[in-house]
């Protein structure tokens, strides 16, 4: 969220404003300030909408994805292994029953691989290496309940990620009105896309990055050049 506070009270302001803002309920809106500064000599001030301040929170739950104000997944890794145990709970039930491998595996994608890969791209390799083998380790119990032979184990986290990653990027590549499509430039040669130059690891960890070193390293590979096709 913005720190924005308007200079005017809202009922002196613009009418629009004042409309839009009047529609929020203070009492469940929460400011959440994200600020990497090494340096904090001045204090943010608060937002305050009509003579009420909003309460600052140290994160926040949007689209289903939680969000810490210093952009680690810990919180969102924690309410994903949360749910996913549960419902592993259900998929023993189903086991105890006899159920077929089948209806287990159909039972574990729509139930528990869904909840593990929400937004995976916004966040899976943003987080820490610890936080990763523990979602991983919920796809190897869920395989060991289902008891998949060896030669058709679960797919992994990493293999779903990068299957999805590559398919979005595709999607990007085909919509030129896509927000995303300009970080996708092409080099001379027409098989590869310009790496970014990343001065952070929480730039480097992030979709667009990834999705570009996925992107070139399938061409590279031979299943493809400026798209290339993934299905699962």
């Amino acid at each position: 969220m913005t720190n924005f506070k308007p200079s005017k009270p809202v009922a002196d302001g613009d009418a629009s404003t004042a409309e839009e803002l009047n529609k929020l309920n203070i009492s469940k809106t929460k400011e959440l300030i994200i600020d990497f500064r090494r340096k904090k000599k001045t204090d943010i001030q608060p937002l305050v909408i009509n003579g009420d301040e909003v309460k600052i929170t140290s994160n926040f739950r949007f689209l289903g994805v939680h969000l810490d104000n210093d952009l680690s997944w810990s919180t969102n890794t924690s309410a994903i292994l949360k749910k996913a145990h549960q419902r592993l709970y259900f998929l023993r039930v189903l086991r105890k029953n006899n159920l077929s491998r089948e209806l287990m595996v159909s039972f574990y994608r729509c139930s528990i691989e869904s909840v593990l890969t929400y937004c995976t791209g916004v966040w899976f390799w943003s987080c820490t290496a610890a936080e990763r083998k523990s979602l991983q380790r919920v796809v190897d119990t869920a395989q060991e309940i289902i008891r998949c032979p060896p030669d058709t184990p679960l797919p992994s986290l990493e293999e779903l990620y990068s299957s999805r990653c590559l398919r979005k990027a595709n999607s990007i590549l085909k919509d030129p009105t896509h927000p995303g499509h300009r970080h996708f430039k092409l080099l001379p040669s027409g098989k590869r896309y310009s790496i970014y130059s990343a001065s952070t690891n929480r730039l480097k960890n992030s979709y667009y990055p990834k999705a570009i070193k996925a992107l070139n390293s399938a061409a590279g590979n031979g299943r493809g050049s400026r798209q290339c096709t993934i299905h699962g």
